[in-house]
């Protein structure tokens, strides 16, 4: 909970938080991205 209070969406990630990244990432629509680094922590680092 005290993680959680740090986090500006409010709750922890979740495997599946983490799958929809790497899906969005696998697929034709992230064909034009390269080198990028996605930050998958709900806004924690901005």
């Amino acid at each position: 909970e005290e993680m959680s209070g740090q986090i500006p969406l409010g709750r922890l990630g979740t495997p599946e938080d983490v799958a929809a990244a790497v899906s969005f990432l696998a697929s034709e629509a992230a064909g034009y991205i390269t080198g990028q680094v996605l930050g998958v922590n709900g806004g924690l680092y901005m």
